[in-house]
């Protein structure tokens, strides 16, 4: 089980590096995107969209890899 818990920590370390990347990468779309008419310009406005919706599910994913972590490093307390 110890193995399974580390295996569980590394993934969500992992995720929350990626997360974290998405994050700097959605603030500077919208720091570009500042001077910019919402559907002028539809690639870059299709690229906000596409960034937004992947930031919201890794967001989602990592949450529940946490979830993961704290649910195992619970079981192993009780044990």
């Amino acid at each position: 089980m110890s193995d399974e818990a580390g295996s569980v920590s590394k993934k969500f370390r992992t995720h929350a590096l990626v997360e974290l990347a998405l994050m700097v990468a959605l603030g500077l779309y919208l720091l570009a995107a500042q001077d910019q008419v919402v559907g002028e310009n539809l690639a870059f406005t299709m690229t906000g969209a596409a960034l937004m919706a992947l930031a919201t599910y890794w967001t989602l994913n990592t949450l529940r890899d946490g979830l993961e972590v704290i649910a195992l490093r619970t079981r192993q307390f009780r044990h």
